[in-house]
Order: structure tokens, then sequence, then C-alpha cells
């Protein structure tokens, strides 16, 4: 029973490696590989791995700031807050609840991110 909820299918393992990465819509400088997404394919519920190329840096783009809550785990490479002013490495981990302000961010080797979305209830 799913409650009228817009949930993720069911999958049983996945070789993330079979995944092509593919460019993230709206985020230049940034490929991904969906694990899964809700089928309302609107953004906010996801799980997928984010690429960010070397060199790549959000400023223009200012903080960010989302509907969604949001966990990220840095898997690979370097980012650097640049609100903070300070870097983050493989094995940092953030949980943003809706509307918190983060970034901008700036990456100078690239980074690899498990990155999950999901709706408040």
């Amino acid at each position: 029973m799913n409650d009228g909820l817009d949930l993720k299918r069911a999958l049983e393992f996945l070789a993330v490696d079979s995944l092509p990465w593919s460019d993230a819509p709206g985020s230049p400088g940034v490929s991904e590989r969906v694990l899964s997404a809700a089928p309302s394919g609107d953004g906010d519920e996801l799980t997928r791995l984010a690429r960010w190329a070397p060199g790549l840096d959000t400023s223009p783009a200012g903080v960010i700031r989302h509907q969604y809550c949001e966990e990220v785990l840095i898997l690979e490479g370097e980012l650097e807050d640049l609100t903070l002013g300070a870097v983050f490495t493989a094995g940092h981990y953030a949980c943003r609840p809706p509307g918190m302000p983060h970034g901008p961010y700036r990456t100078t080797t690239g980074c690899v991110m498990l990155e999950i979305r999901y709706r408040p209830r």
C-alpha cells in the first residue's frame, strides 16, 4: 500500500557502473547517474551519483535553497564551500532540510557525491 505517496520503484541491486553518466538538467558542469527516482520526475525525490567537473564554480548561481530534504556524501575528490570557507573531502556528509541555505561551491579536482533527495512528510 502506498497511501497515495509518489514512491520510487522497487529495485534489488543494480550494477551502478552499468548506468551512463548524463548531463544533470540545469546544472552545467555536473553529470549524474540516477539510481532511482519517483515517477513524478520533478527531481524532488531521487537518489543519484553527481559528478562535478574539475574547476566547477557555482558562485554565479549564489547560495542554494530548495524545497526538498537533501543528504549528500562525498565519495571522491573535494568540494570547497565558499560561504563557510571550508573544504570537504571523501567521507564528509551533509543533511539539509528544506530551505536551508548552502553554497556556493567550487572544486579544483572535481568530486563525486551520493545525493539523496526526498520531500518532507
